[in-house]
């Protein structure tokens, strides 16, 4: 039996995963050929974030995470968006743009398995990371593609410019998502500094994102969701939206899994087609978030208190 081209690759970029996880994905992870951001933030444009999950209940048909495309059978998400939904009861939207109204790039796909982190605590939200199998591949468009995912190792200095999209409510107090698809830009604050504000719960596994003033954030109905840097002409996940202080709060960075930590976990848990793993490393080193555009995004459905009156966003 012979080998494409592109599985003798794959097979011999093994030795390498430590490095870049599977060459054959790096080739198509982290494209999105209808984004043309640099700056802003406001209703996505369709097809901007092909990556961009969102996570229904099959009972409700209601929104209540999102997630992100990272290859042809996989998403990642946070564990917390499954603590009490069980994956038969999850449907997959990929190619969505709105939650209500007509998505002609639109697939869907029911989760076959069920993957949280095994040492997920409820409680400080550490290792709130999860995988979802789908119940049958996707074929990539321009619409539907994987997002490259950030390398262990790699560091998001203060103030790096980071994207987070996702459907979750523009305020705390809103009781209903937007319809579109929603975006919006902030900066990496330091560990150091997002620690004293959340009093010393933040662990070299999260990753945290925000303005000094506050009003730019995640918010409930993002949780599981991307935040995503360009590197030249690849996008690549940092951070999986978490959890926070009530949204866009001042001097509260909302709070993400950081993924760079989790490459070694993701490889053995998906047994073919690794996703593209790839190294990042900021230039910007302020501690804290240059003034940097915005309104206010979202996180998740159910919100719990943590130790400080945080908000679990599912």
């Amino acid at each position: 039996m012979r080998m494409t081209l592109c599985q003798a690759v794959c097979f011999a970029g093994v030795i390498l995963l430590s490095i870049t996880g599977s060459l054959c994905q790096l080739d198509v992870c982290g494209q999105a050929p209808l984004n043309t951001k640099i700056v802003g933030g406001q209703g996505a444009v369709q097809g901007s974030w092909p990556w961009q999950a969102s996570l229904h209940r099959i009972t409700s048909e209601s929104h209540f995470c999102g997630g992100s495309l990272i290859n042809k059978d996989w998403v990642l998400s946070a564990a917390h968006c499954f603590r009490s939904t069980a994956s038969y009861n999850v449907k997959i939207y990929l190619g969505r743009h709105l939650q209500t109204g007509s998505n002609s790039n639109e697939i869907s796909r029911t989760v076959t398995r069920l993957i949280t982190h095994p040492s997920y605590s409820s409680t400080t939200q550490n290792n709130d990371i999860a995988l979802l199998q789908l119940s049958s591949s996707v074929t990539f468009t321009d619409y539907i593609r994987p997002v490259c995912l950030a390398a262990t190792g790699s560091v998001f200095g203060g103030g790096t410019k980071s994207w987070i999209t996702g459907w979750g409510k523009l305020n705390s107090g809103d009781t209903q998502i937007p319809n579109i698809l929603q975006e919006v830009q902030i900066p990496i604050v330091n560990n150091s500094v997002c620690n004293k504000a959340y009093g010393g719960i933040i662990t070299s596994n999260m990753l945290c994102s925000g303005l000094d003033e506050g009003g730019k954030d995640s918010c409930q109905g993002d949780s599981g969701g991307p935040m995503v840097h360009k590197n030249n002409s690849q996008w690549i996940q940092s951070g999986i939206v978490s959890f926070g202080r009530d949204c866009g709060l001042p001097k509260f960075p909302g709070v993400y899994t950081r993924v760079s930590q989790y490459q070694s976990w993701i490889s053995s848990q998906i047994s073919s087609d690794l996703p593209g793993f790839v190294s990042f490393t900021s230039t910007e080193t302020s501690s804290g978030s240059p003034s940097l555009l915005l309104f206010s995004l979202s996180l998740t459905s159910s919100i719990i208190p943590l130790i400080i009156s945080l908000f679990v966003f599912s």
